[in-house]
């Protein structure tokens, strides 16, 4: 029988957050000097929302085709991220398993959940976090 493997075993813990009352333009930046596809968004410490690249590319798709990247800037700027967050956010805890965690991503088609451990974010786990975890198991039952 395996074991279950709680999500802290391989979540990121380092998260970036990042204000409701940022703009959509604060959020590209760190999504493109980072590499990062989600991002939790809190309100006075409290976790609010996440947005992610989708929630960035749904937002300004429409538009910012054909317009230039000055106009690009200046409309992503007068976009505060409430406005296009995915909230309530689905959360974990750090000790639910791997399995648990990769169920709920499925059934809900999210590609994070923010680790929580009470109020506080204690990390982040991400399907590429979940996809390279079950990649990486050796099989079982084969011969």
């Amino acid at each position: 029988m395996r074991r279950v493997v709680p999500v802290r075993e391989v979540m990121k813990k380092n998260v970036v957050r990042i204000s409701a009352d940022d703009t959509l333009w604060i959020v590209k930046e760190i999504m493109d000097l980072g590499s990062v596809r989600h991002i939790p968004v809190v309100d006075r410490g409290a976790l609010v929302g996440v947005v992610s690249q989708r929630d960035l590319l749904r937002a300004s798709l429409s538009n910012i085709i054909g317009i230039s990247a000055e106009e690009q800037k200046i409309f992503l700027e007068g976009v505060r991220i409430a406005e296009v967050m995915s909230t309530p956010p689905r959360t974990i805890g750090p000790d639910e398993g791997i399995q648990t965690a990769a169920q709920l991503m499925a059934e809900n088609k999210i590609g994070c959940l923010p680790v929580v451990d009470g109020r506080e974010i204690v990390g982040i786990l991400t399907e590429t976090d979940v996809l390279r975890y079950f990649a990486l198991l050796p099989a079982s039952g084969a011969s």
